[in-house]
């Protein structure tokens, strides 16, 4: 019988022994998520930081009083004066057709028939292949006539 006991209190140290092993390992572990934890949330804190600090740039540089200086400062525009508009009668009654019904690419034909503008409109330069030699230009394609004008 004391032998029985002797084994019994082996088994239950070795019982203790691996119980306070696992004790400790999740000790060990849940320290680790915890810092682990603990550094993404500092990450969090310095993103929202960066965040506010992007928000607070992009306030400032969408505010309409500063991007009206600069276009004062930079922008050479003039105010729009009532020549500029044309009178509605001046239109056409429908706008010119470009694609035949039969076609099979209509957006194709469009794009086809594209033609420059004759004038430039806004601030932006007309490009630099405008100054080139006019003679080496070959002619823009011309829309279908309009059987209907």
């Amino acid at each position: 019988m004391s032998m029985i006991l002797r084994i019994l209190n082996l088994v239950v140290i070795v019982a203790l022994v691996l119980a306070a092993a696992y004790v400790y390992r999740i000790k060990f572990d849940s320290t680790v998520q915890a810092e682990r934890l603990a550094r993404i949330r500092g990450e969090v804190r310095r993103e929202r930081d960066r965040i506010a600090a992007l928000r607070a740039e992009w306030g400032e540089l969408d505010n309409p009083a500063r991007i009206e200086g600069l276009a004062k400062r930079y922008l050479q525009l003039k105010p729009v004066v009532p020549t500029q508009f044309d009178s509605l009668d001046h239109l056409s009654a429908r706008p010119p057709q470009f694609i035949q019904p039969d076609s099979k690419d209509p957006i194709g034909v469009i794009i086809e028939n594209l033609e420059e503008p004759d004038t430039v409109t806004g601030s932006i330069p007309p490009p630099a292949a405008a100054t080139a030699d006019p003679a080496s230009e070959t002619p823009a394609p011309q829309p279908a006539a309009n059987p209907d004008h």
